[in-house]
């Protein structure tokens, strides 16, 4: 569910770089002979948000998965200089899977992490997200936005450098939402470069820059207007 690429580190003190951490270069991918994106070069920066926008079937998914690194582009090249986790669309869980939300968040911590520490840290992005109190709920029967916070929380709980959403806050309650956008705006505060896939105008809104798509190809990439 999370890929994590690692890098070494800024010293602590140190000033933010404005050196991209995320570079793509003539971007292609192809499925069975068939273009799904075509000569995309982007580059992202820490703490911006970036929102890719287009129609369905532009090709939105299949870039943030190569930025992920899920996917393999045909031609081009991926360099990502800096940790990540990736939140893909929300699917359909099992009710029989025998897992807590406390238990998903936890797995997004590094597996090398003392208890305590994990502990302390599952906690903190629990509280974050406000599920703090379904630490002990079943994950498959908790409100979809309760599990795409859940699954946000796992994300943030790798402490990443660059987080990675496919349609973070399509189908959820208002609640859910707007408690993810504020998590993203935060994160973004932080340093964190942010990148996700989004139609609403509400998650557009949140860009410092927004991509378009179009039949997998760089249709425009600018600043987002103020609102």
């Amino acid at each position: 569910m999370l890929n994590l690429v690692t890098h070494r580190a800024r010293p602590r003190g140190a000033p933010a770089s404005p050196s991209p951490i995320v570079r793509l270069s003539r971007i292609g991918v192809e499925f069975a002979g068939r273009s799904a994106l075509s000569d995309v070069s982007i580059e992202v920066v820490r703490g911006e948000i970036m929102t890719i926008a287009g129609p369905n079937g532009a090709g939105k998914s299949t870039l943030l998965e190569v930025l992920a690194g899920v996917r393999q582009p045909t031609r081009g090249t991926r360099e990502v200089t800096a940790s990540l986790a990736y939140v893909p669309q929300l699917v359909a869980v099992s009710p029989l899977l025998p897992i807590t939300v406390g238990d998903v968040v936890s797995l997004g911590v590094p597996s090398r992490t003392a208890r305590a520490p994990r502990r302390r840290r599952v906690a903190a992005v629990l509280d974050q997200l406000g599920i703090a109190d379904l630490a002990t709920r079943s994950f498959a029967e908790v409100s979809g936005g309760q599990r795409q916070r859940a699954l946000l929380a796992q994300a943030l709980a790798r402490t990443p450098e660059l987080l990675l959403l496919d349609e973070p806050t399509t189908g959820l309650d208002a609640d859910s939402a707007a408690c993810i956008r504020a998590t993203l705006r935060e994160s973004a505060r932080s340093g964190v470069a942010v990148v996700c896939v989004s139609h609403e105008h509400s998650v557009l809104a949140l860009a410092d820059r927004t991509l378009r798509l179009d039949a997998g190809r760089l249709r425009a990439m600018g600043r987002t207007p103020a609102s």
